[in-house]
């Protein structure tokens, strides 16, 4: 579970830039609704720039995954996390595998044009961080000495690559054919099948392959063509639109309440970060039916919550195709599909969708509420925190400042200097029981969070010295400082010391 968390923390990067890409390509198409920019050179300036981010969302979390799991986030993380993205994504790209089965272009398998997706980028993100936290250090001889230390793992990564395309070469097709074979047997279930399709929907979401699932409902694939066929008022009212109208109550209601009930969770020292991440990414929902931003927020750090998202989401596709409520989108369900086709023919009580929407805030809000209290789910800016010992010293009490010569306390806006940093640093190695009791180090908004080898060897008494405001235990070998917003600075000094 701990390994998730840190997936998800990784994730919080590349994550927090998409809710302004989805504004964006929500605008646009408000703008010019019908040809995608075609008619607008406004529109198409928004809706190209947010697409150019939310239509590479696998390279932005190849990149985010490298660095954030890597040992001490340095940009050559970075760099072989996209080494890996760069070879995987080519080697599988339909002109290179018709190449490497001497085959047409049009002979493909079609499972080869959905290969960019979230789930590649993190996989080549672990295995790149993986990589890099092994090989970083390898010296290499003398012949070889100028492809030592963090310039061996983007090399090392590119091979692991190699590898990994020879496996998902045969892998991935076979994977992306039982899905359109199983959203081709439940497409004949009815209003159960729609609720099917949502609820597995949401869980392909973390991996990608939601995208075959969709096509299967969509667009031709079978004959269904939800889409297509709701815009152009073809079809059967009531019927067509079953596969989007349910997705409605869930992105423009249930969602933005979820993400009110974490901000509300959240730690008190971690509401502003957490709350502006919900608020943007709430909004983004609502606004354009955008939901990665706020739905990779928390997938990893509380898989449960997410399965409680889909099941809801299931439940709300099933709940619109039984009264045969419909609405539909041609870019996700949001606020800007909602009003450009209410008025459709194919639209049926479309209106009933915003009571069903309200109905299900109030459904995601307390569900939220009572899964992260019940199970202590730790969604963003929370987490299961107890003092070290009996409350000698807890979050709140400020270690006195150690006095200068002259009488005045070193807590100054001098304190704010490299020296300061690295006098911090050092105070709190040596209360943790120096660099080889440290197993691992992360830091988040205003902690360092540890994993400590042996918890005999951590003197809280020296860690006071460093004018830490607290220190928290938070499993058998786990315990977080609160340094503040400076936490960062001083992380970097800790690395440095080793």
């Amino acid at each position: 579970m701990r390994y998730l968390q840190r997936i998800g923390r990784s994730l919080m990067l590349p994550v927090a830039v998409l809710p302004a890409a989805a504004i964006l390509m929500g605008i646009g198409y408000w703008i010019d609704p019908s040809g995608w920019g075609g008619e607008s050179q406004l529109a198409a300036f928004m809706i190209s720039a947010g697409a150019s981010l939310i239509n590479n969302m696998g390279i932005l979390f190849a990149i985010g995954v490298a660095l954030g799991m890597s040992k001490d986030k340095n940009g050559a993380a970075a760099l072989s996390g996209l080494v890996g993205w760069l070879v995987t994504t080519t080697m599988l790209s339909p002109d290179t595998v018709a190449q490497l089965q001497q085959i047409e272009v049009e002979s493909v398998d079609i499972a080869f044009n959905s290969i960019e997706t979230q789930f590649i980028g993190i996989l080549v993100g672990l295995i790149a961080a993986t990589i890099y936290n092994k090989f970083s250090g390898v010296k290499l001889p003398q012949a070889l000495a100028f492809f030592s230390g963090r310039r061996l793992p983007p090399i090392i990564t590119a091979v692991a690559a190699l590898v990994l395309s020879g496996v998902l070469l045969f892998v991935w097709p076979p994977v992306f054919g039982a899905l359109v074979t199983f959203g081709t047997y439940i497409s004949g279930l009815g209003a159960l099948g729609a609720g099917l399709y949502g609820f597995f929907n949401r869980l392909l979401i973390p991996t990608g392959l939601h995208h075959a699932l969709n096509a299967v409902f969509w667009f031709d694939l079978i004959g269904i063509n939800d889409i297509q066929n709701f815009w152009e008022g073809t079809g059967v009212l009531g019927v067509t639109g079953m596969y989007q109208a349910g997705y409605f109550p869930v992105m423009m209601f249930g969602l933005p309440a979820g993400g009110l009930a974490m901000y509300q969770m959240a730690d008190a020292d971690q509401k502003k970060r957490v709350g502006s991440l919900m608020l943007a990414a709430g909004f983004a929902t609502f606004f354009t039916g955008v939901t990665e931003p706020i739905e990779f927020a928390f997938m990893f750090v509380a898989p449960l919550l997410f399965v409680i998202h889909a099941i809801l989401t299931g439940l709300s596709m099933f709940i619109a195709a039984s009264f045969g409520w419909t609405a539909g989108f041609g870019f996700s369900a949001g606020l800007v599909d909602g009003i450009l086709s209410f008025r459709l023919p194919m639209a049926n009580q479309p209106y009933m969708l915003i009571v069903q929407g309200l109905v299900f805030a109030a459904i995601y809000y307390f569900a939220f509420l009572w899964a992260i209290k019940q199970f202590n789910l730790k969604t963003p800016g929370r987490g299961e925190e107890v003092s070290l010992d009996d409350g000698e010293f807890s979050e709140g009490s400020v270690a006195p400042a150690a006095p200068t010569a002259d009488g005045h306390s070193t807590q100054t806006s001098e304190a704010k200097d490299d020296n300061e940093y690295r006098r911090k640093a050092k105070i709190i190695v040596d209360g943790l029981g120096g660099q080889e009791n440290i197993a691992s180090l992360d830091y988040c908004a205003t902690r360092l969070r540890l994993e400590i080898n042996d918890m005999d060897k951590v003197n809280e008494k020296r860690i006071k010295e460093a004018n830490v405001p607290g220190m928290r235990k938070t499993g058998k070998n786990s315990m977080q400082v609160v340094v503040g917003t400076e936490v960062e600075f001083v992380a970097n000094e800790i690395e440095k010391l080793k």
